[in-house]
C-alpha cells in the first residue's frame, strides 16, 4: 500500500474508535482523521451514521501495537505487554520470557526493529 503510514494523532484516532464510542458524537481527533482513515479503508460508516474499526484497521492497530511492544522491551525487559502481544511477540521470536520475569529481545527482535528504523 502507498503513503498509507499514519501519524500518532491518526493511530489515536484509530484507537479511539476502536475502543468503541464513549459519547453520542465523535470528538476531536476523530473528526479530524475521519476522511484519511475512512480512505484508507481502516474505518467503516454504518447505515446509522456510526464509525466503526474495519479487520484491515483491527490488523494494523494490533500491529502498531506490537512496534510499540517490541520498542519497549527494547529499552526495559521490565516493560508490561499486553497477553495478545506478548503471544505474538514470543510466537513470531522476537521476544523471550526472562527467568525472573518480562522478557528480553531476541537477535530477530533487534533485526526486525533495525529494519523498522531504517524505513522510518
Amino acid at each position: 500500500m502507498k503513503n498509507d503510514t499514519l501519524t500518532g494523532d491518526e493511530f489515536d484516532a484509530l484507537g479511539q474508535i476502536a475502543g468503541g464510542p464513549k459519547h453520542e458524537r465523535a470528538n476531536a481527533c476523530i473528526g479530524r482523521n475521519v476522511k484519511r482513515l475512512s480512505g484508507l479503508k481502516l474505518i467503516q460508516f454504518g447505515r446509522d451514521g456510526k464509525v466503526s474499526i474495519t479487520e484491515k484497521g483491527k490488523q494494523l492497530l494490533f500491529l502498531h501495537h506490537c512496534v510499540q511492544g517490541l520498542r519497549a522491551v527494547a529499552l526495559d525487559p521490565q516493560a508490561s505487554l499486553p497477553a495478545d502481544v506478548a503471544q505474538f511477540l514470543s510466537k513470531k521470536s522476537h521476544i523471550a520470557p526472562l527467568d525472573g520475569g518480562g522478557h528480553a529481545i531476541t537477535d530477530k527482535g533487534r533485526e526486525s526493529l533495525a529494519d523498522m528504523e531504517r524505513h522510518t
